[in-house]
């Protein structure tokens, strides 16, 4: 029944958002809607992209709500924060590439957006290479329980900027926070809808341990389809709300927030799938076990919101004209950086 509910929640929950007012194919997107918080909070100066989304308010709310019900918020951490936080950025640079996390990848397709296939293939490469990793004894350290430690408070120290900035966000700003006044950043569903639905997408995704790189992970190693179930769900619940609603347009060209670059949708995602599969979850994953209390989950979502910086601060994001060079050289460095991360926390030699 969860993986049946999740999926609903996610698919038609996206296109029911977009159909209220958020962009095209743009109804959940951890990447795209980080970036967009990135943006409000002043961390890139994109005009056009800031706006702090409720829906992942809302997920990390509604994982760290049913994480404390069912007894599993638990700080814990320690397990190479830094380069976890690395892992996060890389995870942000390669989404904005592609222009969409894994997640809006299924969306995209489900709204007869083509690219997402170039895109999702190559992140389950970028998996596939990061397995490789796996079998020679890659590890990052175990996270540690924080719970009594002076740490323990840092475990809610993300629910509650996800509350503080829910509060920010109904009452305009408050001079805090930056909205857009065009483009993608100015374009949203009402904020009680938003944030409403990210509570059920993040209780849903708490409860079903919810990972697109996990599932592809646990299929090729062991041939598990529970997760990827999910995903299966939710992309036949989208296809039909976007063929229901008229937003189905297949093809590759004029896509909404897309762009035709098929190789550096590939090398996009191969990086998200690599740097996810190295940190031990997708973007959404992070943002689930933050709210449960991880802080090593924290420190890449972190990495997140200072990636997006970085991609709008340096040019390194997509856009419907392509991906720039200097996103390419970005891509590919981060490409190269993050398999010597794989590497270099090998413990046979590879």
């Amino acid at each position: 029944m969860w993986i049946l509910l999740t999926g609903l929640i996610f698919g038609l929950g996206a296109v029911l958002l977009v159909a209220q007012g958020n962009p095209g194919n743009y109804g959940f997107c951890a990447a795209c809607h980080l970036r967009d918080i990135a943006g409000a909070l002043g961390l890139h100066k994109a005009g056009t992209l800031q706006y702090a989304r409720p829906e992942i308010l809302g997920i990390i709310l509604g994982a760290a709500v049913m994480a404390a019900f069912r007894g599993e918020h638990r700080v814990r951490g320690g397990s190479k924060p830094m380069i976890r936080f690395f892992l996060g950025m890389v995870m942000m640079i390669g989404a904005l590439a592609f222009l969409g996390c894994p997640l809006r990848g299924i969306l995209r397709l489900a709204g007869g957006d083509l690219n997402g296939l170039t895109g999702l293939a190559g992140f389950a490469s970028g998996i596939g290479a990061g397995i490789w990793f796996l079998k020679r004894g890659y590890n990052l350290g175990r996270s540690h329980s924080l719970e009594r430690s002076a740490w323990k408070p840092a475990g809610y120290a993300t629910p509650l900027a996800a509350v503080v900035l829910a509060v920010l966000v109904f009452v305009g700003g408050a001079g805090v926070l930056a909205f857009s006044k065009s483009g993608p950043g100015s374009m949203h569903a009402p904020i009680v809808m938003s944030l409403v639905f990210g509570l059920l997408a993040g209780v849903a995704a708490q409860k079903t341990r919810m990972c697109l790189s996990g599932g592809i992970r646990d299929f090729i190693l062991v041939k598990d389809t529970y997760l990827l179930k999910i995903y299966g769900v939710l992309f036949l619940a989208a296809l039909a709300g976007n063929l229901a609603f008229g937003f189905f347009k297949l093809g590759f060209d004029a896509q909404p927030l897309a762009h035709t670059m098929h190789l550096w949708n590939f090398l996009g995602l191969m990086l998200v799938g690599l740097a996810a599969t190295l940190a031990g979850g997708c973007p959404l994953r992070q943002l689930i076990q933050a709210g449960e209390g991880n802080l090593d989950a924290a420190a890449c979502v972190l990495g997140m919101l200072a990636g997006a910086a970085v991609a709008h601060g340096l040019n390194t994001a997509g856009s419907p004209a392509g991906l720039a060079w200097n996103g390419q050289v970005a891509v590919a460095a981060g490409l190269v950086v993050t398999a010597a991360i794989g590497y270099l926390h090998c413990k046979e030699a590879v």
